[in-house]
């Protein structure tokens, strides 16, 4: 399947929104349109994705700007969910449907040793509102609102539940460039094939060539990366309210039992925990 083609939109300045010690989190909101996207860029403080409605898609390459390789991770993120990409980190953001996308930028003297790597995070009612709340405008003498927002964001940030849903994938300038394009290709398409050597069969290397190339460069085998990538797309249609049949259809499963098992095995829950009106396991 070939990748849709998507519109790219300058970043911006970022000067008016850029966090300091005194004023570590701020936010900017920007509404998207349908298959638009942020080139890969970097900026020397952290930054939260995340969008009120929509479906974003963020691509992060964890290793700082001036080491020489890192692993990228790929993460489909609905609006229960949120990526934290840490300072330094190169990433790219695309909308994979008209969104309401909120980024808060938060100043690295207020970032711990701990968060100096990407991941997923559980977006809780409370966070949700606060996120909402620091866009909102903002008058003369409001310092001690902001101070307290701010607080209250960091605080929510340190205790969100993480969920292990980014999709590893080859470093773009050293890896295998037939091993990326399979990779490519099953995100765009995860149920064309159930099996490695189906995909092989358009790559151009042996199954037995691309089977070392996935331990070798994103350290499992495609089975496990290939379920990664079904949790990916599974979890926002189930956000939106998609029912199970249907989920695990697009995911290739010929039964909702047998998706169900894969999901709670990985997850610890059953897709129907996960729906629109839940934000993750408590």
């Amino acid at each position: 399947m070939n990748k849709r083609e998507r519109r790219a939109v300058p970043v911006g300045d970022t000067d008016p929104f850029r966090p300091s010690p005194e004023r570590p989190v701020r936010c900017r909101a920007r509404a998207m349109g349908h298959d638009t996207q942020f080139e890969p860029h970097h900026h020397p403080w952290g930054q939260l994705a995340y969008c009120a409605s929509g479906l974003l898609q963020v691509t992060v390459a964890d290793a700082a700007p001036n080491q020489t390789s890192g692993l990228e991770t790929t993460t489909i993120v609905p609006p229960s969910r949120a990526v934290w990409i840490p300072p330094g980190a190169r990433h790219a953001v695309s909308m994979l449907e008209s969104s309401q996308l909120y980024t808060l930028y938060i100043d690295p003297s207020v970032v711990t040793a701990e968060w100096r790597r990407s991941r997923v995070l559980v977006v809780s009612a409370l966070l949700r509102e606060l996120v909402l709340g620091m866009e909102l405008p903002h008058h003369a003498g409001d310092e001690l609102r902001q101070r307290a927002l701010s607080t209250l964001v960091l605080a929510e940030l340190a205790h969100a539940p993480t969920q292990p849903l980014g999709v590893p994938m080859p470093d773009p300038q050293r890896g295998d460039r037939r091993l990326r394009a399979v990779c490519e290709a099953v995100l765009n398409a995860p149920a064309q094939h159930a099996t490695l050597a189906g995909w092989a069969a358009h790559s151009g290397a042996s199954e037995r060539t691309l089977a070392r190339l996935f331990r070798d460069e994103l350290g499992m085998g495609f089975q496990r990366w290939r379920q990664q990538v079904l949790l990916a797309h599974a979890l926002p249609m189930l956000a939106r309210g998609t029912p199970v049949s249907q989920v695990a259809a697009a995911a290739g499963y010929a039964s909702d039992s047998a998706f169900s098992a894969m999901f709670r095995a990985a997850l610890g829950q059953p897709p129907s925990r996960f729906g629109p009106m839940t934000a993750g396991p408590a």
